[in-house]
């Protein structure tokens, strides 16, 4: 079985809303030709008008969209539903309190079986660092980023997504794993996308011509060493 993840530094309809490349990305790497796609909306705390933009953008492409509220609970039996699905698309937002109320109901441990099963798992910033070990966010502080150590663990590493986006993020992320703090891991610029067959990056795709991503490792000398990525942008 196929198991797929697209984790993207920043793009996709809430960001980029009239630069459709990474969305119609995703739907041609799903197990179907008319995808079933879930929005889970959990980091932005279920809020109604990003609901709102994942349907105006999803119901024009061939696909069959849905989403998936905790606040209220919308599913009776998440693990059926999620399931069922051929793409899990996770928004942006509070990485950690996403993380605390997806263990609450169980969506991690089902979230784990959907990829085991070929549901392929998306996402940018908060949608982009569950998926991993660690990670630098914002969670904690609208002015501090900070390491983040718990991560579903699907992926191994850490991450860093708005790499080249927020003046913050390339310094504190280096900076952590430099330390020791964040283990070795992968950044990702807005507009691009790490694409992982298992555990195994494939390729780096772009939304936008100059995007891409960075690998990030720890040097014997207590630095921080980027190798930069190539990517393939999607409009050429």
């Amino acid at each position: 079985m196929t198991r797929l993840i697209v984790a993207m530094g920043g793009g996709g309809f809430s960001m980029e809303p009239d630069n459709p490349l990474l969305d119609d990305y995703v739907l041609s790497q799903a197990r179907s030709p008319r995808p079933k796609v879930c929005f889970v909306p959990t980091a932005g705390g279920d809020d109604q008008g990003y609901v709102a933009r994942f349907y105006r953008a999803f119901a024009q492409r061939d696909c069959q969209p849905s989403d998936l509220g905790l606040f209220p609970r919308t599913i009776g039996d998440l693990e059926a539903f999620v399931l069922d699905q051929d793409v899990i698309y996770v928004s942006g937002g509070n990485t950690a309190n996403m993380l605390a109320v997806w263990r609450v109901h169980g969506m991690d441990r089902i979230l784990r079986r959907a990829w085991e099963e070929g549901v392929l798992l998306c996402g940018l910033s908060a949608g982009m660092n569950c998926w991993f070990e660690e990670s630098v966010t914002d969670s904690f502080s609208l002015n501090e980023l900070a390491p983040l150590h718990d991560g579903l663990g699907l992926l191994p590493g850490s991450a860093c997504p708005h790499y080249d986006g927020e003046e913050q993020r390339r310094p504190v992320f280096t900076t952590l794993v430099a330390a020791g703090e964040l283990s070795d891991g992968w950044g990702a610029d807005d507009g691009a996308a790490l694409v992982f067959r298992g555990t195994d990056l494939v390729e780096v795709v772009a939304s936008r011509p100059h995007a891409g991503a960075v690998r990030v490792e720890r040097t014997a000398g207590g630095g921080a060493n980027e190798h930069r990525l190539t990517a393939r942008y999607l409009g050429g």
